[in-house]
């Protein structure tokens, strides 16, 4: 499943985290590994350029964070990084450079690249997601299918099974979504790939494709 892979779906020298992915072929292997990452990582940040101000958030003098916002534990907030009002920020996430958090979006085990822009009503769970991809009003990733099973990764006749009872979506470099949106368990989208406002997406989306509806989804030209 070539089109689900890290190197076909991120530039990794856009993110604070690129260690994590050593020795991972698919994104969603790194998810059970984000809250340690974070761990071992916040220590070792620069005293001048970062502040760790609970335990375990560690957030980069230069960003900008609003009072009304939520920031729990293991959390590394990038350099220019904005989080805004009322975000809440559950835990075990890494925000970065230049990354917007809007006003009541909702993050929890996640990593977002450099950025990246969820600005507005998202809920972020059990996801990556890629440089410059962005998320359209109120759209979201569901992480736990109906039926409460593992999640299992399908491209047409392909299909990986995950191990995850938990795994959002998986968004490549500059990946636009839009508005009202739900990106179903176990959703990858390819880089440079738009997803039509108010859809239902799930399965694998290749890169450089417009997603309209599940059955009708072309190639950009």
């Amino acid at each position: 499943m070539e089109a689900a892979k890290i190197k076909n779906l991120y530039d990794l020298n856009e993110t604070i985290a690129s260690d994590l992915f050593d020795g991972a072929t698919y994104p969603w292997e790194v998810l059970p590994k984000i809250k340690d990452f974070i761990a071992k990582l916040g220590s070792t940040l620069p005293k001048d350029r970062f502040e760790e101000r609970a335990p375990h958030v560690w957030v980069a003098k230069s960003a900008t964070v609003f009072d009304s916002a939520y920031l729990g534990e293991y959390l590394i907030v990038d350099e220019e990084a904005e989080i805004r009002q009322c975000a809440f920020i559950r835990g075990s996430a890494i925000v970065g450079k230049g990354t917007v958090v809007g006003n009541s979006t909702e993050l929890k085990n996640v990593v977002l690249f450099n950025h990246v822009q969820v600005p507005h009503y998202n809920y972020v769970g059990d996801s990556i997601l890629g440089h410059r991809s962005h998320m359209g009003a109120g759209s979201i990733t569901s992480n736990v299918k109906s039926d409460k099973t593992l999640v299992v990764v399908k491209e047409q006749t392909e299909q990986i099974e995950t191990g995850l009872k938990k795994f959002g979506a998986m968004l490549g470099d500059f990946v636009e979504v839009g508005c009202n949106s739900v990106l179903n368990p176990g959703t990858v989208i390819g880089r440079h790939t738009n997803v039509y406002p108010v859809s239902c997406v799930r399965g694998v989306i290749p890169a450089d494709s417009i997603f309209k509806k599940q059955d009708e989804i072309i190639q950009k030209r």
